[in-house]
Order: C-alpha cells, then structure tokens, then sequence
C-alpha cells in the first residue's frame, strides 16, 4: 500500500530517458517544463522513499538496540544530495553552456533521484 504512492509519481517509462518522455512538447521551453515537472514528482518520490527507509531504520536500530542504521541513513541521503547537485552540474557543464544545459541538468537529477528511490525502497526491505 505505501508503494502506491510512489508508482503514481513516477511514469510508466521509468528507465528512459526523461527528456525524451516528453513527446508533446515541441519546443525547448515546453521540453523544460516537462522535464521539471518530473523533477517534482521524483522529488516528492525520495522524499517519501526517504520516510519509508527512516521507519525501517528506526525499526531496526529498535530491534537492535544499536542507533546506527538511522543517522547512517542520514548521513547518506545529505551525502546523495551533494552528490546528485555536483553530478548533474557537471553534466551540464558538458553541454559548453549550448541552449540544451538547463535539460540535461534536471533530466540528470531525475535520473538520479529515480535511482535513488530504488535505493532507499530496498534499504527499506
């Protein structure tokens, strides 16, 4: 049931390439609307991948009587943050600040933060 919300956020073409989701636009400025809508919902999709993987490590440092997993799992996603930024930054940095950059860079961060919610979902089983 918690899964649900975060296969309504997503499109169902979760693996391409997100640009290239937006069939309808047909212009950049349409392309980057579309692609920074996605964005939004990736967004919201870490952020409730994230509170799904912190009650699981809450769980498990109760379990354990250890308090490990938790701030371990926060340390990370503020580490993933920082990672995702400077990545996609450097992405766009490839483009030679052509008319494409602003795409590549949130097409870049949805990417990333569609991986990132595989990896907190199985950090919560």
């Amino acid at each position: 049931m918690r899964y649900l919300l975060l296969i309504l956020l997503f499109s169902p073409a979760a693996l391409a390439d997100p640009s290239l989701e937006c069939s309808d636009a047909s212009s950049q400025v349409e392309i980057g609307e579309c692609v920074g809508e996605m964005e939004n919902r990736v967004n919201q999709a870490v952020e409730a991948s994230f509170r799904i993987a912190q009650q699981a490590a809450t769980e498990l440092d109760e379990v354990t009587g250890r308090v490990v997993a938790q701030p371990a799992l926060e340390a990370a996603q503020k580490v993933w943050v920082i990672y995702r930024d400077t990545q996609c930054e450097a992405v766009g940095a490839s483009y030679g600040g052509g008319s494409g950059t602003g795409i590549a860079i949130t097409s870049c961060r949805v990417e990333l933060g569609r991986a990132r919610v595989e990896e907190l979902l199985a950090f919560a089983n």
